[in-house]
């Protein structure tokens, strides 16, 4: 029974050191700072660099404090950036190259929406001339069988039919 207790004993003492190990090692990972509207923030991330030093509350351990050095005023030849003329006409083809391609396609896909609308106005029209000419009209049912339309479901599909006529022939 001792050996138990003692067992039970270490067991927790190595518990209680793993947590307070834990916490401790979680606890160098956090920032606490107020923000522009006086908030507290809390993070496992520094604050934006826009926060003033007086501001942060509270930094990880292994982090210092943000020195600003003042740098000298670099002359306006040296600020502009240097530009590869040769890279920069690839880049300018490249871009260019993109846009033709990105309109081809672009015109291409109307092209093909303009054919497969003037095909549906030619279907729907030929639909309503076979309508408008009086002539019995069919189609299957649910069982498959040829059932001919009455009148009532011949003015139906007239106006479902001129509705497609305007609707692709536009």
């Amino acid at each position: 029974m001792k050996s138990n207790a003692r067992l039970l004993a270490r067991l927790s003492f190595l518990a209680l050191a793993l947590a307070v190990g834990w916490g401790a090692a979680q606890a160098n990972g956090i920032w606490k700072w107020r923000d522009k509207d006086g908030r507290v923030q809390v993070s496992d991330r520094a604050p934006p660099v826009d926060v003033p030093d007086k501001d942060i509350l509270q930094r990880p351990a292994n982090a210092r404090p943000a020195v600003v050095s003042p740098e000298p005023a670099a002359s306006t030849a040296e600020a502009a950036p240097r530009v590869d003329p040769e890279l920069d006409a690839k880049r300018k083809k490249a871009q260019a190259e993109q846009a033709a391609q990105a309109q081809a396609k672009q015109a291409a896909e109307t092209e093909r929406r303009n054919a497969v609308k003037a095909e549906n106005c030619k279907r729907a029209r030929s639909q309503l001339a076979i309508l408008e000419s009086g002539q019995r009209v069919a189609r299957p049912n649910d069982k498959g069988e040829r059932e001919f339309l009455d009148d009532n479901a011949r003015a139906a599909e007239l106006a479902r039919t001129r509705d497609q006529v305007n609707a692709n022939c536009n």
